[in-house]
């Protein structure tokens, strides 16, 4: 049976998120949660256990340091023998590549934004078509999974903030253009997939919008049979 909820969390506030010079210094993958990120979490943590009732719960956890933080939290608030949990590195956030300093990224930052979001490579990076294409990789485990005898109730996806829009793009089937109008949710957010009477997955969390940031947008455009 497929899982009640599909649930995407973006992990708490980072070291990353706080001071970008951290960069410069720390491996993106080593970063931790500060004590607000901690705090951010825990209280997530609390809201998914209201949402979840007694129901059982499998994990799938992003290797970054920050995310694993974040589940840490989370799990805190269920009991042992309700869940499971697995680290899933297709999860991961896009790569930035090796250490950089500050003008560097902030240079990346205009160079994406002025090309494209979704197609920019960051030099020894990854564009986010290249997180879309393992995000896709990574649906075919989820549905074996589903298939398996007495999966959990519910899923919950400790993931990043890009790779949480990839996953619900590859999801829902968002052209780039849609892609392109949705933010980031905020530090420990998340997002709800439910499952309806019609067997699909509704999702029933409002998301933020953004105007669209990229110029060179060319939506199909098709003209009506005669």
């Amino acid at each position: 049976m497929k899982p009640n909820r599909i649930i995407l969390v973006r992990h708490g506030e980072s070291e990353g998120n706080e001071n970008r010079e951290i960069y410069a210094t720390v491996p993106d993958y080593a970063l931790q949660l500060t004590a607000t990120g901690v705090q951010q979490a825990a209280e997530a943590g609390s809201r998914l256990r209201d949402l979840i009732g007694e129901e059982s719960v499998f994990f799938y956890i992003s290797p970054m340091w920050r995310t694993r933080m974040t589940f840490e939290e989370i799990a805190r608030h269920f009991r042992r023998d309700q869940f499971r949990y697995r680290e899933e590195p297709r999860i991961r956030e896009q790569e930035w590549g090796h250490l950089r300093n500050l003008d560097d990224n902030e240079n990346i930052d205009l160079a994406r934004n002025a090309f494209g979001s979704f197609y920019y490579r960051i030099p020894e990076g990854e564009s986010a078509a290249d997180v879309y294409d393992r995000i896709s990789d990574f649906f075919g485990t989820l549905h074996r999974d589903f298939d398996k005898p007495h999966f959990p109730q519910n899923v919950i996806i400790v993931t990043h903030g890009m790779a949480l829009r990839l996953f619900l793009m590859r999801w829902y089937h968002w052209t780039i253009e849609e892609f392109d109008t949705y933010a980031n949710p905020h530090n420990a957010e998340y997002v709800v997939m439910e499952k309806k009477d019609d067997h699909k997955y509704h999702l029933i969390t409002p998301l933020r919008r953004k105007p669209p940031q990229h110029p060179y947008q060319r939506p199909i455009r098709l003209d009506s049979a005669e």
